[in-house]
């Protein structure tokens, strides 16, 4: 009987030592990720967004000019970005 209950008690100290050994390294895993979507996240939110003109109204200056006036009315040009573009389309 002995025997028995030390077979019994090293499985339970083996099987309990992997539990918490996979819970640990789960956890480190999670903030792994958790830490890139941060970081991820964070280079996006601070990554400038330029705004790209279309490609099709590239023949028509005036309709790329009311657009880039939308834009900088709306908030999304500053003027900075609004008279480069419009210098841009103007000397092409």
């Amino acid at each position: 009987m002995p025997g028995l209950l030390r077979g019994v008690a090293r499985t339970a100290v083996i099987a309990g030592t992997a539990t918490s050994v996979s819970n640990r390294v789960s956890r480190r895993q999670e903030g792994r990720w958790a830490a890139q979507e941060q970081q991820q996240w964070e280079q996006q939110q601070q990554a400038p967004q330029q705004p790209q003109v279309a490609a099709a109204s590239a023949a028509d200056p005036m309709a790329q000019l009311k657009e880039l006036g939308q834009l900088h009315d709306s908030g999304v040009l500053t003027d900075e970005e609004f008279a480069a573009a419009k210098a841009k389309v103007l000397n092409n």
